[in-house]
């Protein structure tokens, strides 16, 4: 399925804003996300397993924080990450 990529993680994707994954979950999309874009999942779900709380994940046009939410084909993921700054 595609997965749309914010700006700040495209270094991670080759400057992609949109990639394909695979996966029956928001978890196992990440995981396969990581697999052809190594790093990546680390700066979207931290080391206890939960979405880090500067990012968001949609799913369709839904947010969602759980890792075990199913997924499908059909479905549109869009990643966010909130910026900051001074």
């Amino acid at each position: 399925m595609k997965v749309r990529i914010p700006s700040p993680l495209r270094s991670y994707t080759g400057q992609l804003a949109v990639v394909d994954a695979e996966g029956a979950t928001i978890g196992a999309l990440l995981f396969d996300l990581d697999r052809r874009y190594p790093g990546i999942r680390f700066r979207m779900v931290d080391e206890q397993g939960r979405v880090r709380k500067h990012m968001k994940v949609f799913l369709n046009d839904e947010s969602v924080r759980d890792l075990d939410a199913p997924v499908s084909e059909r479905d549109e993921i869009t990643i966010m990450q909130a910026l900051s700054g001074g």
